[in-house]
């Protein structure tokens, strides 16, 4: 049985072309004629590859690699070995991924389940309310509710549910077993596979007597070109709307509480929880499987280390870690104080 390709690689490009792509720099004499036929990584690169060096873990494959290019910063020119191309690039992982979407075009996006003949499947179901624009796929088993409007370019995968008044808005993929609910979605938005958005908050008025439902009343607004990763959720607001903020990133099983607002161009790593009602100002970065309490503010640029614990309000621009989370540098102090205390004898 011979091994699929899932996706067309595209012609040989030339050096020259990916130096004049990515904006790189490279010696006066080099050969910028020869031909790239592929990417990979720098210890498994042959010749007519392109590879990378930005993590200095790696510069001991960087010694042995047999690809015909290295995209490198600065500090790294020099220790490219004799035969291979030194493209000298400011961010060399930025300008990777530039590269490969010039021969993966179509990995930019995920590929749709039923192949690329687009239209609205026989197997779907379209309540004769909703409003679908012309472009749009909608796969087998998908289902668009009373009222629901989706935008031209669209994809609906294989099983998704729209919910009853949701609005998806254009260019968008919304993947296979995906369920919206009280949602309103920009343009260009990735929802990838067993995504759930809008379903109930965790909200209980708790007594000795037992424990009051709150009716969660508020909506999902997904701004422009978000991506969600597989099998994250994200709860409507209570009394408010949860809002997920322009270009943000979210990984795999990530939580987002009811009437959290996150910011624009954020990034949420795998199995973050945010509890309900904080705000993450723009650029936030979360590492992860890190926690953040709920009613608390996390600053503009402000990143939180892997496996930490954001309880109370973070200032913007800061690093920190922990639990609870602290600047790096008093976390990093503590962590040594601990490892002296558990060394003396």
């Amino acid at each position: 049985m011979s091994e699929p390709h899932f996706f067309t690689k595209s012609n040989p490009i030339s050096v020259a072309s990916i130096v004049e792509h990515v904006g790189a720099n490279c010696a006066e004499d080099a050969n910028l004629d020869q031909s790239i036929t592929d990417i990979a990584p720098i210890s498994e690169a042959r010749t007519g590859h392109v590879t990378f060096l930005d993590n200095p873990k790696y510069v001991e494959d960087l010694a042995n690699t047999e690809a015909t290019a290295v995209l490198c910063s600065k500090r790294y020119v020099a220790k490219v070995p004799d035969g291979v191309l030194a493209l000298e690039v400011k961010n060399p992982y930025q300008a990777f991924s530039q590269v490969s979407a010039l021969f993966y075009p179509q990995a930019m996006s995920p590929l749709p389940f039923f192949g690329s003949e687009g239209g609205i499947s026989q197997g779907a179901h379209i309540h004769p309310t909703a409003q679908v624009e012309s472009g749009v796929t909608i796969e087998p088993g998908a289902s668009v509710g009373a009222g629901a409007e989706v935008g031209a370019g669209t994809t609906i995968g294989v099983n998704a549910v729209i919910g009853q008044g949701v609005r998806i808005g254009r260019s968008c993929h919304i993947g296979a077993n995906v369920v919206l609910q009280h949602s309103l979605v920009g343009d260009h938005v990735i929802l990838h596979p067993g995504v759930c958005v809008g379903q109930d908050g965790f909200g209980f008025a708790m007594s000795p007597k037992g424990h009051q439902k709150v009716p969660q009343v508020g909506r999902v607004i997904i701004q422009d070109r978000v991506e969600i990763g597989a099998n994250s959720t994200i709860d409507r607001g209570a009394n408010k709307d949860t809002v997920i903020g322009e270009g943000t990133k979210i990984d795999n099983q990530v939580q987002i509480g009811h009437n959290v607002e996150v910011g624009r161009h954020c990034v949420l790593v795998s199995q973050v929880g945010i509890s309900g009602s904080s705000i993450l100002e723009d650029f936030v970065a979360i590492g992860g499987q890190s926690g953040v309490a709920g009613h608390i503010r996390i600053g503009m640029g402000a990143q939180v280390a892997a496996v930490s614990v954001a309880k109370d309000d973070l200032p913007a621009g800061g690093r920190y870690g922990g639990v609870p989370a602290k600047p790096v540098r008093q976390w990093f102090r503590e962590l040594a104080a601990i490892k002296k205390l558990t060394e003396k004898e």
